[in-house]
């Protein structure tokens, strides 16, 4: 293989554009610093064995024919990261962003064998032109970040992770497999979808997530059509967040305190949890079950809010059986316009939900149907609710 090998100090000032496109690699022996406004551009292989790590220019690699790599034993520190490489850009050697990635065409292939090689986005940077084939294919981490979106996905397929931490995380990363975890093809252990905390939890065997990160936080993962996720429940809203647990080696709810889409296309939020205490997460849910109960009466409601002290409020009889619950009402299209944990009839036709018609305005009369989902007694039940109202809302 031809080299081009830089021994001495190389500085790259404004204006000038260093475009390599003769050799088929570029080997770094020394130590490359661009300034300012300085660009780079390679065309070709670049092995990195010197500093290339104090940079406030563009690094950019273009190939419309072949693919590039970017390997060596000394890690590379991009200020601003091009890629525009048509059949794809191996990182052999993690690479850090500080200031902004601009993904413009073909994917970022980072070792699924190893976590440690990875895209590293630094303190404040961040990216642009992420999509279906224009992501980072393996692992993507994070440095003095508290909330960040990877944008990581696999075979033609964008499905970020989004990471809430209560503080800056000093060092997280994540990688997205289309895959079954019950007999995954890297990683070095099985993930039985059959061991659950409890029988009424359901387990993705289509996909999965390996997220590492020492601060709670709650994340965010999302699902397309191959995810099957109408398998986990009849609404989006039985959906949860669940995590193969490192210690119990069983799948554990991670919960949802916030879900949107369709069963098509959309997200669901978890609580707030520890990732290290998890070896990968999925989609779950809960699994139906629809019985009658003797202490809590389970029916369809009518309900007249108009303060008149009669059926003003959603009355459940028995709720106090079961105090760990959860009451969710939906519009006639499915629409959420009411939720609330620990549920104790507090329901008066007023939305406490954003987007319906607006958070604490009272709904339309109409049909609505309600889910409540009772933890202590491991029942779930669906009704229907009719509401009158004597005003225009």
């Amino acid at each position: 293989m031809k080299k081009i090998s830089i021994y001495l100090f190389l500085l790259i000032t404004t204006g000038i554009c260093l475009v390599t496109n003769a050799q088929d690699a570029v080997h770094n022996y020394g130590n490359i610093q661009i300034h300012n406004l300085g660009i780079v551009g390679f065309h070709m292989d670049v092995i990195n064995n010197g500093a290339f790590n104090q940079n406030k220019g563009l690094v950019g690699f273009y190939s419309m024919d072949k693919a590039l790599t970017i390997s060596g034993g000394s890690n590379p520190v991009f200020y601003d990261f091009e890629v525009a490489v048509d059949n794809d850009l191996y990182v052999d050697n993690t690479v850090g962003v500080l200031n902004n990635a601009n993904l413009i065409s073909g994917d970022i292939i980072t070792s699924r064998a190893s976590s440690e090689v990875n895209i590293n986005f630094l303190n404040d940077s961040f990216y642009i032109g992420e999509g279906d084939n224009t992501k980072v294919d393996g692992y993507a981490a994070i440095s003095k970040k508290t909330e960040f979106t990877f944008p990581i996905g696999q075979y033609g397929k964008l499905r970020p992770l989004s990471i809430e931490s209560i503080s800056s995380n000093d060092y997280a990363k994540s990688a997205y497999y289309f895959e079954d975890p019950n007999t995954p093809s890297i990683v070095g252990t099985s993930f039985d979808t059959s061991l659950k905390e409890n029988e009424f939890l359901s387990v993705s065997e289509y996909e999965f997530w390996h997220l590492e990160g020492s601060v709670p936080s709650k994340v965010t993962l999302t699902w397309d059509e191959d995810s099957n996720a109408n398998f986990f429940g009849d609404f989006i809203s039985d959906l949860k967040v669940v995590g193969w647990s490192v210690i119990d080696k069983v799948w554990v709810s991670l919960g949802n305190t916030n879900v949107e889409g369709d069963f098509s296309n959309g997200s669901i939020t978890s609580e707030e949890f520890i990732p290290n205490d998890y070896e990968i997460l999925t989609i779950g849910g809960n699994s139906d079950i629809f019985e009658a109960l003797d202490n809590i009466t389970l029916d369809n409601y009518y309900m007249t809010p108009n303060g008149d002290g009669i059926n003003d409020y959603l009355i459940i009889e028995g709720i106090e059986n079961s105090p760990n619950n959860a009451l969710q009402i939906f519009n006639r299209y499915g629409r959420m316009v009411f939720s609330l944990k620990n549920y104790n009839n507090e329901f008066n036709g007023i939305s406490n939900v954003n987007g319906v018609i607006a958070k604490n305005i009272g709904l339309p009369s109409g049909i609505y149907y309600y889910i409540i989902t009772l933890n202590d007694l491991n029942i779930k039940h669906q009704g229907y609710l009719y509401l009158t109202t004597y005003e225009e809302n």
